[in-house]
């Protein structure tokens, strides 16, 4: 030990008082975090690596089952006295697709997790994002590797912008989007977005015993997260809860992925479910559906039985939802928050229709959405079939061999498709904040990572893993997708870096340019 003019009874008294509060700071980094809310208190893991807390598979309402099943969420109604585990990931909802295989499912999934610095604690107040998941509203959960908030909670720590992030679980599919006329009467409509909700003064009730404020929320997510955050800042007619001050928009926006359904035309869908669950001919069908065995439910949701159902996600109820968003927005009823929004340059490679081979199965594709004849005409003119403009890099001009199958207007076909869902969405929601003289940011992303061939180009979904800084491809090595760095320069992590930080700035500060980028 260096003394400096100490004499020896202060440099002893000195060198005890360190050595305490040494062993002080060590029983504290020792003992498991712990918060109390208002229901009761929770313990946590400290993840010495990252120098942060996780309070994970935490309850943010009442189980969803039983007769909750098909029904509005319930805010949570017990308390307890003993301090319970919040150790481990909760449940994924159920839900189909490639996102679920390796995940355990229940129905009772509505949890959240929070991941914060160690250095936060009670009434710390900073800054809070909120992530919502996407996978069309049919897949997908807050257990997944890919969404782990530890990368962008360190780089907000690290460029002294520090914050807290929280994930949510939802329903998917059926679950959380069923509707109909018996679903409408009942009120039992757009339960995953109410699910959101709850989350969301969940986070309001509890956020500051974990040291976040509740008056800096950001709500954030991409594609079917997206069209969450977006229907959020629309919901009861735009009104403001004071649920969130800022709104990140990946790919997605308040406008729908697909046109509405009124319940009416959804009846044929709900009837399908019905008669598969042998519900059909019961005085009340909805409380039918909530006595049949999970097992059994399962099957029926998981077959060719809700195959055609045209998309599942927002309804018009006249309630959480009361109209048109294309109106709302034109009309200024939305949330007047500042938006970070953006889409991916080959969006349309995903959402595109594929094997458009003549200029008549164009036209065919452009009135499936909505315009007659004349008006998809008009539309075709603007997408031009241009032979010389094929897949970019690899295979100019048409598309041939292996890839045949894409069709001749691949290319064509791409760029409607993916302005159509995306590109225009996102226009349409940055002049409507313009208009209400209202901050927003926009991006585009033109980067393909490791695993995603030219012909497909950054498509959707594809700036996930850099938003993140997921520079170790955690949760993308599987038989579905790889690394998406690996085998690439250094200025693939560097862009990671920029946009994390980017994002982290925007849920700190309100400004994506506020912060180090690098």
């Amino acid at each position: 030990m260096l003394l400096l003019n100490f004499n020896t009874v202060g440099a002893l008294a000195t060198a005890l008082l360190l050595k305490i509060s040494d062993a002080a700071l060590i029983a504290r980094q020792s003992a498991p975090p712990t918060v109390h809310l208002k229901n009761g208190s929770y313990s946590g893991v400290h993840s010495a690596s990252f120098n942060q807390d996780f309070f994970l598979g935490m309850p943010f309402v009442q189980a969803p089952v039983g007769d909750l099943r098909f029904n509005i969420p319930h805010s949570l109604n017990t308390t307890w006295q003993n301090t319970r585990n919040a150790t481990q990931y909760g449940y994924e909802c159920y839900g189909y697709g490639s996102d679920q295989a390796s995940n355990v499912v229940s129905e009772d999934c509505l949890t959240l997790n929070v991941v914060r610095p160690s250095t936060a604690k009670q009434n710390t107040r900073l800054p809070v994002a909120v992530w919502i998941h996407g996978g069309g509203f049919t897949e997908g959960g807050n257990r997944d590797p890919r969404y782990n908030l530890s990368y962008i909670v360190q780089q907000s720590t690290d460029m002294n912008q520090p914050i807290i992030g929280v994930s949510i679980n939802y329903r998917l599919q059926a679950f959380g989007f069923m509707f109909g006329t018996d679903v409408l009467k009942a009120g039992a409509t757009n339960l995953g977005f109410r699910d959101q909700r709850l989350a969301l003064y969940w986070v309001q009730e509890n956020i500051a015993a974990f040291g976040g404020d509740p008056t800096k929320v950001t709500i954030w997510g991409e594609s079917a997260g997206a069209a969450s955050v977006g229907t959020h800042l629309i919901a009861y007619d735009g009104r403001d809860d004071n649920l969130f001050r800022a709104g990140i928009m990946e790919s997605g926006a308040p406008i729908p992925f697909g046109p509405y359904t009124n319940a009416s035309a959804w009846d044929k869908y709900y009837n399908n479910i019905t008669r598969a669950t042998k519900c059909s001919t019961a005085s009340n069908t909805l409380a039918c559906l909530r006595k049949v065995p999970i097992k059994e439910l399962n099957n029926v949701l998981n077959s060719s039985v809700t195959a055609n159902v045209p998309g599942w996600g927002v309804a018009i109820d006249n309630d959480f939802i009361t109209g048109s968003a294309t109106e709302q927005l034109m009309d200024g009823k939305f949330v007047k928050v500042p938006i970070l929004q953006g889409a991916n340059f080959d969006e349309g490679t995903a959402f595109g229709a594929k094997g458009i081979n003549t200029t008549q199965q164009f036209l065919a594709v452009v009135e499936s959405a909505g315009p007659n004849a004349t008006v998809a005409q008009t539309m075709a003119a603007l997408y031009p079939d241009i032979p010389g403009v094929g897949i970019p890099a690899t295979l100019p001009g048409r598309p041939t061999g292996n890839y045949s199958m894409l069709g001749v207007q691949y290319k064509r076909a791409s760029a409607y498709g993916g302005d159509l869902s995306m590109h225009a969405p996102r226009r349409l929601t940055a002049q409507a904040w313009a208009a209400q003289n209202v901050t927003s940011w926009s991006y585009h992303f033109n980067v393909v990572p490791n695993g995603v061939s030219y012909v497909t180009g950054a498509t959707h979904f594809q700036e996930v893993a850099f938003v993140f800084r997921n520079l170790l491809g955690q949760g993308y090595n599987n038989s579905v997708a790889v690394d998406p760095f690996e085998h690439k320069p250094a200025t693939y992590g560097d862009l990671a870096t920029i946009m994390s930080r980017m994002w982290a700035s925007f849920i700190a500060e309100g400004d994506p340019n506020a912060g180090n980028g690098m």
